[in-house]
Parts: C-alpha cells; sequence; structure tokens
C-alpha cells in the first residue's frame, strides 16, 4: 500500500484511481465548486499526474501568472530531490527539461478566457514521466525520464510532497510581491532566452513582460505571446 502524501497547510489531497486524469478531474471538482487547494493526484509509479485547484481574485491576465508558479515549483523539488549534478530548466510556455530533454510538462485551464474577466477556478497540472513512457527508451532523444537521467531514488508520491510545499510557498511570494520575484527565478532556469524558437512560432524569444507574456521577435517586430492561448478548452 502506497502511504498518502503529507500535504502543507491551505492545501489537501484527493488520489484517483489509476485509470482517471486527475488534471481532467480537477477541472470537473472545479466547475462544481471544490475547495480551492486542493490537489488530485495519481499513486501510479511510472509517471507522477497532479492538478492543483485554485480561486484567483484577480483578473485572468495576472492569473495566469500561477503557471510560473507551479514550473519553479517544479524545478525547486526536483533540484531539492534529484543528484546535484542534474540541471533542470523550462521550455517555453509550458515543458519542463531535465538534462536537456523533454522530461515532463505543465497544463492549465481556467474557467475564462477573456484576460480582463476574474475565473472562478484555475488549475495547475503537472506530469513529469518516471520510467520510459515507450518500449523502445531512446527513440526521442528530444525527451526523457526521470530514470534516464539518474533519479532512479526518487519517487511519485514523494515529489508530489515536495512540488506542494515549494508551489505554496512561491505562490505566497507571487500574491504577496507580484510577478517581479517570480519573474526573476524563473528567467535564469528557461535555456532558449535570446534564442530562435519554433514553438509556439518561429522567432527570438527576447523574455518575458511585466505580464508574463512572451517577447517574440520576428526581424523588426516584436509580438505578445500570452499564456492564456495555450489553456487548456473546457
Amino acid at each position: 500500500m502506497i502511504e498518502a502524501p503529507q500535504f502543507p497547510p491551505l492545501l489537501s489531497g484527493e488520489v484517483v484511481p489509476h485509470n482517471m486524469d486527475p488534471f481532467e478531474k480537477a477541472v470537473s471538482r472545479a466547475i462544481a465548486g471544490v475547495e480551492s487547494g486542493t490537489i488530485f493526484y495519481s499513486e501510479a509509479g511510472d509517471m507522477l499526474r497532479a492538478a492543483l485547484v485554485l480561486a484567483p481574485e484577480t483578473p485572468l491576465e495576472h492569473a495566469i501568472q500561477a503557471v510560473y508558479v507551479a514550473q519553479v515549483g517544479l524545478a525547486e523539488s526536483l533540484g531539492a530531490l534529484a543528484p546535484p549534478e542534474v540541471p533542470v530548466h523550462f521550455q517555453w510556455p509550458d515543458r519542463i527539461k531535465v538534462n536537456g530533454a523533454v522530461c515532463g510538462t505543465v497544463r492549465f485551464a481556467a474557467d475564462v478566457s477573456d484576460p480582463k474577466a476574474e475565473p472562478n477556478w484555475l488549475v495547475l497540472g503537472i506530469e513529469v514521466p518516471f520510467i520510459p513512457q515507450s518500449d523502445e527508451p531512446g527513440t526521442n532523444p528530444n525527451e526523457t525520464c526521470l530514470l534516464e537521467e539518474g533519479c532512479s531514488g526518487i519517487v511519485p508520491m514523494e515529489l508530489l510532497e515536495s512540488w506542494s510545499k515549494h508551489t505554496l510557498l512561491w505562490l505566497t511570494y507571487f500574491l504577496d510581491e507580484g510577478f517581479e520575484r517570480l519573474h526573476k527565478e524563473w528567467r535564469p532556469r528557461c535555456d532558449t532566452l535570446g534564442e530562435t524558437v519554433e514553438r509556439p512560432r518561429p522567432g527570438v524569444f527576447v523574455g518575458l513582460d511585466e505580464k508574463g507574456r512572451m517577447l517574440l521577435r520576428d526581424g523588426a517586430m516584436t509580438e505578445t505571446i500570452s499564456l492564456i492561448e495555450f489553456a487548456e478548452h473546457v
């Protein structure tokens, strides 16, 4: 029997069956009015899948910046549990990279899409593979899992506990101090800053603006791209 993870104050957990997507469960329960701070998670051993329900009290364009909270929380958790030589980076808008290869993703959804509208709920989800998700490991060199990156000593529920603590800490910083401190923590972990990227569109990734939007330069033109564009539709 898997020991239930321990969550910090203000957060609580609810396990879902192995065949159920915690993110989809979180969204359905958010629509029904579940308490903010509830984390839905799977106990499956091959991948950590979890989703946190929040009830923002700000417009979506500000609330969506909490996606960076989830990313920083995950990076700090992996940094605390993985061997010290294992680097963790971000690929905008939603990928987590370990040793330069994609090793997880952050998912998000809200009940509104208008940047000026105040959402009733925002769901932040994480998915991190622990073992190869293909029968032929190495078929895609741009994707990896924690086992292949020397993190065999980490188990999903341990990472979930750590993620919940670090995410709550950074959520507190974000609510108290705004985006600036969060941005300063996120920026050095993004390994494509200043580089030419293909996703979401070709251009040079200049950085983030004060609202957390991507600044993408194409020749003399620089456009802003919001995380809102990548929220999952419900």
